[in-house]
């Protein structure tokens, strides 16, 4: 569960714990409690964990206790408050299926970390616990199966095995990873990475994830083609890339390099699509289509705008960053990245905008910037290249690589990294 912060409301600790302690009856809106609950993520103290679990005890079975109950076990988890096992605990007798879904999975955040210096040892019986929530119905059976291979109880292995056939196919992939943590049914993981191609993207998602979580670095070819968005494939390539080049099972120039240079220049010819168009889409409707949150759809318009419209597509793109792609993420991205394929100059100070975008939802568009830059070939983005540098994420950084050595700008460079992957493609640039 992502890690939400509540900062933008400004409480401090004590308006928090006060907020939480005070009946719903007694406040202005009733999702005060609820905000509380989250912003105690930011205060790891013995009072924050203490008001947390009173929350949970509060009596009440209305929607709004139940809400704040549910949040209230999520930030322990994220606390990995140890002192709140007991009643994170006697949460997974709840009636509320979302309340059991969050305590299976703060067990999991509390207890998973098994090389942590304040590790905490469950006992037999709380494993089981966890793991007859499957038999349970209506429940988050994705969560229980990945938490009980995080905490590598590998007496649940018969029970789970059964899940690998879900027609849930987020449950099943979770069910495959898990026993290949456990050790067992270690053949099936293929068909993990033939779900990378599936029609629907939360599977492909969930995927990714699974494959991350078993280290799964011999699939990294098939995940820079996975349709999802640059990010995610990102994320997966380089977690699973630094484990094996910590092995020394894989190398970076032969297993790496070429798919993570595939994935930070994002060409659509190199996504396996999973969507196809019946009849060939107007040009209005290929540059709507880059606003959709499922990215196997934006990667076909991409190909779309590029193959058919080649030449109307850059004033279409203008009209549509002015319309509302400027403050869409994701139709930013998709934007900035088509002016580069496009070769479209006249674009030259939007993506240099792009590249120096600092807003934390255009991460990615900033590698767009950088791309399409390079490709531009500009010797006068060297300078913006250089000066993104220090800003910049480790994807930016190895973008700015790459669009720095197309226009010439890498040699006269001192540019340093502590990543490893982009150490990596220093050394291959330079050497």
């Amino acid at each position: 569960m992502k890690k939400t912060s509540f900062s933008i409301f400004h409480l401090t600790e004590e308006q928090a714990i006060t907020l939480l302690s005070t009946p719903t009856e007694q406040l202005e809106d009733p999702t005060d409690r609820y905000i509380a609950a989250s912003r105690l993520v930011e205060y790891p103290s013995e009072r924050a964990v203490e008001a947390l679990i009173q929350a949970i005890h509060q009596p009440g079975d209305d929607l709004d206790n139940r809400i704040v109950r549910r949040k209230s076990v999520e930030t322990l988890g994220h606390l990995r408050a140890a002192q709140a096992l007991p009643t994170i605990r006697v949460c997974l007798e709840d009636d509320d299926c979302y309340t059991v879904e969050n305590a299976v999975w703060a067990i999991g955040e509390i207890a998973g970390e098994e090389h942590a210096p304040d590790h905490v040892s469950l006992d037999e019986t709380i494993l089981e616990e966890i793991t007859n929530v499957l038999k349970r119905p209506g429940q988050n059976y994705r969560v229980i199966i990945q938490t009980l291979g995080k905490l590598g109880y590998k007496a649940a292995a018969d029970r789970i095995r059964p899940w690998m056939q879900a027609e849930d196919l987020m449950v099943a992939s979770a069910a495959i990873a898990t026993l290949y943590r456990l050790g067992t049914d270690i053949a099936a993981m293929p068909r993990i990475v033939e779900m990378l191609q599936d029609a629907n993207v939360n599977v492909r998602r969930s995927c990714l994830q699974d494959l991350i979580n078993t280290n799964y670095y011999s699939a990294i070819a098939q995940i820079a083609q996975c349709p999802v968005s640059m990010v995610f494939r990102l994320r997966a390539i380089q977690c699973l890339a630094v484990v094996g080049m910590q092995e020394r099972a894989i190398t970076f120039a032969e297993d790496v390099e070429p798919y993570l240079d595939q994935v930070i220049y994002d060409h659509p010819d190199t996504v396996e699509l999973v969507h196809e168009y019946d009849q060939t889409p107007t040009i209005e409707f290929a540059v709507n289509e880059l606003y959709e949150t499922d990215f196997g759809r934006c990667y076909l318009a991409t190909k779309t705008l590029l193959e058919v419209y080649p030449q109307e597509a850059p004033a279409a793109l203008l009209a549509a960053y002015e319309d509302k792609a400027h403050h869409d993420y994701g139709g930013y991205y998709h934007v900035m990245r088509l002016f580069g394929w496009l070769n479209y100059d006249p674009a030259y100070d939007l993506l240099v905008k792009a590249l120096h975008n600092q807003e934390s939802q255009f991460k990615k568009a900033r590698v767009a910037g950088a791309i399409a830059l390079g490709r531009l070939g500009k010797s006068d983005a060297i300078a913006e290249l250089q000066s993104a540098w220090n800003t910049g994420t480790w994807e930016l950084q190895y973008a700015i690589l790459i669009a720095l050595d197309q226009l010439g700008g890498l040699t006269q460079s001192s540019l340093q990294s502590e990543h490893p992957l982009v150490q990596a493609k220093l050394s291959s640039l330079k050497g």
